[in-house]
C-alpha cells in the first residue's frame, strides 16, 4: 500500500510539472525607448559650440541590444561629434556604447542650420531629435 501511495504521488508531481510547462514563454528583447535632452542655444556664432546633453531612456533592458545613431544637416553648415572626440560624418551610422552622453554641434555658417539626429536600435525603433540654430550676429559687449 505504501508504495502504491507513493507512485500516486510521483505521478501527480510528475503530472504537475509536465502542465506548469508551457512553450509560450513570452522573452521580450525589443523595447521602446526615447533620448531626452537639456536645453540648448538657439543662436550660435560661427565657430561657436552647441553642448547636447543627452539621456537614452529604455521601456525594458535586453543585454544585447545595441543603440546607434546617425545624423542629417538638411541647412546650414556645421559639424557634429561626440564627447570622446569622435567627429559624426553626416548619414553615417555610429553605434553608441553609453545611455548617458554629450554631442557638440560647432556652427560654420551664418545662415540658419538645422540638424536631425536619428536613434535607433538593433529592432528598428526609432527615435528623433531636431534642432535649429540661428546665427548670432549680436554685437560682443567690451569690457573696460
Amino acid at each position: 500500500m505504501r508504495k502504491f501511495a507513493s507512485y500516486i504521488i510521483f505521478t501527480l508531481l510528475l503530472a504537475a510539472i509536465a502542465c506548469a510547462c508551457s512553450d509560450d514563454i513570452d522573452i521580450r528583447q525589443s523595447y521602446e525607448f526615447k533620448v531626452t535632452h537639456l536645453p540648448v542655444p538657439k543662436k550660435l556664432k560661427i565657430g561657436e559650440v552647441a553642448e547636447i546633453r543627452c539621456q537614452l531612456e529604455r521601456s525594458g533592458k535586453y543585454d544585447n541590444e545595441k543603440y546607434y545613431l546617425r545624423y542629417f544637416q538638411p541647412d546650414g553648415k556645421g559639424s557634429l561629434k561626440l564627447d570622446d572626440g569622435m567627429v559624426f560624418l553626416p548619414n553615417d551610422t555610429y553605434e553608441l556604447t553609453k545611455e548617458t552622453f554629450r554631442l557638440y554641434y560647432t556652427s560654420a555658417s551664418e545662415d540658419q542650420q538645422e540638424i536631425d539626429i536619428y536613434f535607433f536600435d538593433s529592432f528598428q525603433n526609432a527615435f528623433e531629435l531636431s534642432f535649429a540654430f540661428n546665427n548670432d550676429n549680436s554685437e560682443e559687449e567690451e569690457v573696460d
